[in-house]
C-alpha cells in the first residue's frame, strides 16, 4: 500500500538538510542539465495540502478547453489539435478530447484512437526539416481536460534530450512565430492525409 500523505512527507523530510532543503537532484549534473550546480538551491520541502486545490476544468461547465471544443488547426469528431504560441521550441502542440474527458475517463476506443494520433503526430513532426524528436508529455495537475503536450526538439540540440526539455523550453527566447505556425500547419495537413478529420 502507497505511503500516506503524511507518511509520504516524512519519508522525504528524512533526506532533507536543516532547512528542510533536499540534495540537489542526480539530474542537475547531467550534461543536459540546464542549470549549473554551484550556487543552485533545492526549495523547501513542504507539508501536503489536503484536500488538494481544485483543477482548472473540475467542474465542466467553466472548463475554457470544452469552451473551444471547435477551434484549432485539425479536428474530428473527438479530437481537436492545437499550438501554443510563445514557446521556446520550434513547436508545441496539444491534443486534446473535444468533449470533456480526463485521461482515466477515455472509453477503450477513444484511449486506442489517442494512441494511434501520438503515433501519426509524432511521425509528422519529426519529418518536419531539423525536428529531431517529438516528445509527449500528459501531466493533468492543472486542468481536468486531458490534454497531450507535443514538443519538437530542434535537431542538434543535445542540451535539449529528455526530461530538461520543458524547462529549456521555457529558457529559451521565443522561437519565431510565423515558423511555428507553418510547421504546425504542415502537420495538420498531414494529418489529414493520414487519419482524416478537417482543417480548423
Amino acid at each position: 500500500m502507497p505511503l500516506s500523505p503524511d507518511e509520504f512527507y516524512a519519508h522525504a523530510l528524512a533526506a532533507t538538510d536543516a532547512e528542510r532543503r533536499l540534495p540537489l537532484a542526480r539530474m542537475t549534473g547531467w550534461e543536459i542539465s540546464p542549470f549549473e550546480p554551484d550556487g543552485l538551491v533545492v526549495s523547501r520541502l513542504q507539508p501536503p495540502v489536503l484536500p488538494e486545490p481544485p483543477r482548472h476544468g473540475d467542474d465542466a461547465s467553466s472548463c475554457r478547453s470544452c469552451e473551444r471544443r471547435d477551434e484549432g488547426l485539425w479536428l474530428n469528431e473527438r479530437w481537436r489539435l492545437t499550438r501554443i504560441d510563445g514557446v521556446g521550441v520550434p513547436l508545441v502542440l496539444i491534443l486534446h478530447p473535444r468533449d470533456h474527458y480526463d485521461m482515466d475517463e477515455l472509453s477503450d476506443e477513444m484511449a486506442a484512437e489517442l494512441g494511434v494520433l501520438d503515433v501519426h503526430l509524432t511521425r509528422h513532426v519529426e519529418a518536419l526539416p531539423h525536428i529531431a524528436r517529438c516528445h509527449t508529455y500528459r501531466l493533468g495537475d492543472g486542468g481536468a481536460h486531458l490534454h497531450l503536450w507535443l514538443f519538437a526538439r530542434p535537431e542538434g540540440q543535445a542540451q535539449l534530450f529528455g526530461s530538461w526539455m520543458v524547462v529549456w523550453d521555457d529558457l529559451l527566447p521565443e522561437y519565431p512565430d510565423d515558423v511555428a505556425q507553418a510547421d504546425a500547419e504542415r502537420v495538420a495537413d498531414a494529418l489529414v492525409a493520414s487519419c482524416g478529420g478537417w482543417r480548423g
